[in-house]
């Protein structure tokens, strides 16, 4: 299951080096203002949607596909974000 996550983040970088008019994913990369619009947006569509008992799988695969997007496009490795909560198990 982990490894379409890590799919998910080859799929990212690689799109890093498409033309921003091919790729939505490059055109939040190089906008990192509308990368966090997304985040916001989709975190809300998603605390609707456990509220209401609706798409809830849907809406939280959209929050983890735009909150990886985010990472990336801050250079935060999601490798390190994953060490750092390996670090906080108990």
């Amino acid at each position: 299951m982990l490894k379409i996550l890590e799919e998910l983040i080859a799929v990212i970088r690689k799109r890093k080096d498409y033309s921003v008019e091919k790729s939505y994913t490059n055109k939040l990369l190089k906008n990192k203002r509308l990368s966090v619009e997304k985040v916001k947006e989709e975190i809300a569509e998603l605390i609707d949607a456990v509220e209401n008992n609706t798409n809830k799988v849907h809406e939280a695969a959209d929050v983890l596909y735009h909150l990886m997007v985010l990472l990336e496009a801050n250079n935060i490795k999601i490798e390190d974000v994953m060490n750092e909560l390996k670090k906080r198990q108990k």
